[in-house]
């Protein structure tokens, strides 16, 4: 039997904009966000990985309030966290995302889940998309190899980048679909000028945000930076 589920990595510490995964994008936190798009057509459970550290408490009655289970492990030790989470809920397939990209495409979860199984392979990424609006699959097995087998404190704290490199693990790395290859746009948020670009977008788009398709972020982001452009020249 096969369970399978997102897991949402997440933490207050963040070294360049603390505290970024409740700040406030179109009236609800990035964690919202997150939580809403990763569940809204994949059916599956959307589990929140923090950090065992007291400033993450918030983040945790946060995630409660919002229905997410959460489990809390080392700071650093990013892949450790998630083999906690394949333990803890008995998972056979996972599908990892990071709490600072409130734009993720809705159908990411479930495309990259659908190739991992389809393939028989160990892990799975998409590339072409924006910034901020991919996703991962790997299955518990090549998750809980790495964990046992990378010692560089890079590939701890990244969790995939040991899955994507070895060899002795069979990985796919696949073409997003045509209308969503837009590697030019950023949809994450990292610095504090991401944080005002993607209340740009949501806005631009409207109260159908939270649950647009990745194409409707797209074009936001198109008008938005036209926009930008046209005013930057007025300006000149």
């Amino acid at each position: 039997m096969t369970r399978a589920a997102i897991v949402l990595q997440a933490r207050m510490g963040s070294e360049r904009l603390p505290g970024k995964v409740l700040a406030q994008v179109a009236e609800r936190p990035i964690l919202a966000h997150c939580l809403t798009r990763l569940a809204e057509r994949s059916g599956l459970p959307v589990i929140v990985a923090t950090t065992d550290r007291p400033e993450d408490d918030v983040l945790c009655r946060t995630a409660a309030e919002l229905g997410a289970p959460v489990i809390r492990g080392s700071s650093d030790d990013v892949l450790a966290r998630y083999v906690l989470a394949v333990s803890t809920f008995g998972l056979t397939h996972v599908v990892r995302a990071t709490a600072d990209n409130p734009a993720v495409d809705l159908d990411g979860p479930r495309r990259t889940l659908g190739l991992l199984r389809r393939t028989g392979v160990g892990y799975v990424a998409e590339f072409g998309l924006p910034v901020g609006a991919a996703v991962e699959a790997c299955t518990a097995e090549a998750l809980c190899f790495a964990h046992h087998t990378a010692s560089d404190a890079y590939d701890r704290e990244h969790v995939t980048s040991f899955l994507r490199r070895d060899r002795r693990v069979a990985s796919l790395q696949a073409l997003a679909p045509t209308p969503l290859r837009r590697a030019d746009i950023r949809l994450t948020v990292d610095r504090t000028d991401d944080l005002a670009a993607i209340r740009d977008v949501f806005d631009a788009i409207g109260t159908q945000a939270p649950r647009a398709p990745l194409t409707a972020f797209i074009e936001a982001a198109d008008r938005v930076r036209a926009r930008q452009l046209v005013h930057g020249a007025l300006g000149r």
